[in-house]
């Protein structure tokens, strides 16, 4: 008489959905921390400011040293960017730096609006990695 063991066949999904979750978060990681290098390389500490269209420069070097990745277990994502550092109670500079806009800044005593035009850290740094994401996925369940 032959006997088998069927037990080999069956996969178990916790395990594998384990491993793969494991995979997506190694991934993700590594992804989120070459953008950041990618980010915090483009942003020179100089006192000149950058010209419009380039990544701007950080004068006292906070921006370059406030961009930070983390995966987020929740929506399976990594989240990367500058932390909101607040002065006055406004934490703007990040975004208009990236995306320009209007903003208030106070001039020999007198508030005026200033007019920022974009400089652009962060969305070149993620399309620069990007091109990398398929060949990290790639043998990332192990």
């Amino acid at each position: 008489m032959i006997r088998f063991e069927i037990t080999k066949l069956f996969f178990d999904k916790k395990a594998v959905r384990d491993k793969v979750d494991a995979g997506t978060r190694r991934v993700l990681s590594k992804f989120g921390a070459f953008v950041r290098r990618t980010a915090r390389s483009s942003i020179r500490k100089r006192k000149k400011t950058s010209s419009p269209g380039s990544p701007p420069s950080s004068h006292t070097g906070l921006l370059k040293k406030f961009i930070f990745f983390g995966y987020d277990p929740r929506k399976d994502s990594v989240v990367i960017g500058p932390v909101r550092l607040t002065q006055k109670g406004r934490g703007e500079a990040p975004s208009l730096l990236e995306y320009g806009g209007t903003t208030k800044v106070e001039h020999r005593g007198k508030r005026k609006r200033a007019k920022v035009r974009p400089r652009p850290f962060m969305g070149p740094a993620f399309e620069k990695e990007q091109p990398k994401l398929p060949a990290m996925w790639r043998d990332s369940v192990r």
